[in-house]
């Protein structure tokens, strides 16, 4: 498991991502159900596996934190101490972008397929209605929220809204938060916050909140607002996302996706010829 310590928490987790790879990986060790992708430690799982593992969590109630490693992320990573340590603190790490995925696989350590923050969102949601699990939503606007909640009502019938709150609250209105999501008794909260905003959140009330399982969406919930649109699947599959979302908002994401791009391909190619040099 991405993590941490043989704790009981970690152990029960980390073993059901084992029982979810084929039988040989189960005999190398904990570190092959991993990829170090500079210096982050990412868990090799697919997307079902990755729902499996959510779902082991909300049934035993264990708390489970979990991360979308993305380029500019990993990029923030090497710098910045206080996402490194909450990065490294989460249950479950998946990645997030093509880029990554790519980068393992030049770096040796192969990661079976991208596993995206909203392409999660929506196979939790699909098995909370399935299930019956409570969910909660942060973030967002409060209008483009409202409308988020209405998509997800008409698209997933079944489910269990417990609560919704919009996020443009002050310092002072956190613990308010906080307490409402906590007296709502989610199964499940999804934070659509920033980067690192979302992740520092999650890492400052998990223990408080008691939600089994918690992830931050990013702009997922403007996307199911209709405030803006998912790339279409061939740009995906080129790895070509960030151009889309970068059309949408170039004043916004400039500098993490063109200057932020940049240095994470020369961090990966650092590292390549680093490991070629160093054999």
């Amino acid at each position: 498991m991405a993590g941490r310590s043989g704790n009981g928490e970690g152990e029960t987790l980390r073993e059901a991502i084992a029982e979810r790879v084929r039988e040989e990986d189960l005999e190398t060790g904990r570190d092959e159900l991993r990829a170090n992708v500079l210096g982050c430690w990412i868990d090799a799982v697919t997307l079902d596996q990755t729902v499996e593992i959510v779902e082991r969590a909300i049934a035993s109630r264990r708390q489970c934190q979990h991360v979308a490693i993305n380029a500019a992320k990993l990029v923030r990573f090497q710098h910045d101490e206080e996402l490194r340590r909450v990065i490294r603190g989460c249950q479950l790490v998946t990645a997030d972008g093509q880029a990554v995925v790519w980068a393992g696989r030049v770096l040796g350590q192969p990661l079976p397929e991208r596993v995206t923050g909203i392409d999660l969102m929506h196979a939790v949601l699909e098995r909370a209605g399935e299930r019956g699990y409570g969910v909660y939503v942060l973030g967002a606007r409060a209008e483009v929220l409202e409308r988020a909640v209405g998509t997800l009502r008409e698209r997933y019938p079944n489910l269990r809204l417990v609560g919704a709150r919009h996020g443009y609250f002050q310092p002072d209105e956190e613990a308010a938060v906080v307490e409402g999501i906590r007296e709502s008794a989610p199964d499940v909260l999804f934070v659509a916050l920033e980067t690192p905003a979302k992740e520092l959140f999650l890492a400052r009330h998990r223990d408080r909140l008691q939600v089994p399982f918690v992830m931050g969406v990013g702009g997922a919930v403007d996307i199911l607002g209709g405030v803006r649109r998912r790339a279409p699947r061939w740009l995906q599959r080129f790895g070509l996302e960030w151009a889309y979302r970068l059309a949408q908002d170039p004043r916004r994401l400039a500098g993490r996706y063109v200057v932020g791009n940049t240095r994470f391909t020369w961090l990966v190619m650092r590292e390549f010829f680093r490991q070629r040099l160093g054999r």
